[in-house]
């Protein structure tokens, strides 16, 4: 009789511990997933290295987590304090211990972007990934003015800038590649490279889109025929690459003996003079058909075309006189 009241009240015992627990267990299965208290979005950096009790810290100094104990529970109840992975995380108003943790596993990061404009050349470009935030480490070398596709680029936190200027080579080979092979017939180019140089030319002559295969239809022509291209942004390079495109050119710029001086030398220069974008290369390898040899700044911000020297002449004349009431970039192309 005894010992079957004892063993009741244990069994008793045992069904009010478990029920305790389970009663424990589903509170903390709610509060987990219950809203947080965070009442506006924010972004956090959880480093490489950082262990969970730190991470579980961090969130809760920043108000994202009240209890920094109950998320340290379930990432081990449920696994996944082996899986936080560092980088940098946006945490919106409200969001539970299981969303917060759910995130940081999957690697749900804060995109980044970087914007390279097209002409630019490589000290540029350099600094530009300098002044990114969040990128780390130097920019690598050499890199060759034509070696990178100017694009708006992904990156996350701690990306280095040797991989963003890896992704920028990677996608203007496939670019030349595929354009490549789609280029128009008879085209004065003997290789790919050869196109990038042109389209580096272009690139730098005119900023509107809606004459760049016209622009390069005129350089095309000049190379077939034999004649020099006569390109001041080429002179400029030659000096110094880089150098201001809107200055007024001198007859010692125009002489002055380098490998750039397409006044002095015949075909292409010897490498590009700047990296060119999508749309350069592309007028490049599918250029206008026209039989305009020439072209001048025309005082709009574009370029008047002509066919024959004597028309080429009249509109230089027109600029001239332009010039001298506009004190405007003075890029007047070949002559």
């Amino acid at each position: 009789m005894k010992v079957a009241r004892l063993l009741g009240v244990f069994v008793l015992l045992v069904v009010v511990a478990a029920a305790a627990a389970g009663g424990a267990y589903l509170w903390f299965t709610r509060a987990v997933a219950a809203p947080g208290p965070l009442q506006a979005p924010v972004t956090l950096i959880i480093a490489p290295g950082t262990g969970v009790q730190s991470i579980a810290q961090l969130l809760a100094t920043n108000n994202v987590i009240a209890k920094p104990w109950m998320a340290v529970l379930e990432a081990r109840r449920s696994g996944q304090d082996r899986s936080l992975k560092p980088g940098e995380y946006r945490f919106d108003a409200g969001t539970s211990i299981v969303a917060v943790l759910g995130k940081i596993v999957a690697h749900d990061v804060v995109a980044r972007f970087v914007t390279v404009p097209e002409g630019l050349v490589t000290p540029e470009i350099a600094a530009i990934l300098s002044s990114a935030p969040g990128l780390t480490g130097a920019m690598p070398a050499p890199v060759a003015d034509g070696d990178l596709l100017p694009e708006t680029y992904r990156y996350e936190w701690g990306d280095t800038r040797a991989a963003v200027v890896g992704h920028m080579r990677n996608a203007r080979s496939a670019l030349l590649a595929e354009l490549w092979a789609t280029r128009a017939a008879d085209l004065p180019l003997n290789s790919p490279e050869e196109a990038m140089v042109l389209a580096s030319i272009v690139e730098k002559e005119t900023g509107v889109g809606s004459e760049r295969a016209r622009v390069a239809g005129v350089f095309v022509n000049r190379l077939r025929r034999g004649m020099k291209l006569q390109s001041d942004p080429t002179v400029i390079y030659g000096i110094a690459p880089g150098g201001d495109m809107d200055r007024t050119l001198t007859f010692a710029d125009l002489e002055r003996p380098t490998a750039f001086n397409t006044y002095a030398i015949a075909g292409l220069p010897p490498s590009p003079i700047c990296h060119p974008g999508r749309a350069a290369l592309a007028a490049v390898l599918n250029p206008a058909v026209t039989d305009e040899l020439y072209f001048v700044a025309d005082g709009t911000g574009g370029h008047a075309f002509a066919a024959t020297l004597a028309d080429h002449n009249r509109n230089v004349a027109r600029w001239r006189q332009l010039q001298r009431g506009n004190s405007g970039p003075n890029n007047s192309g070949p002559k």
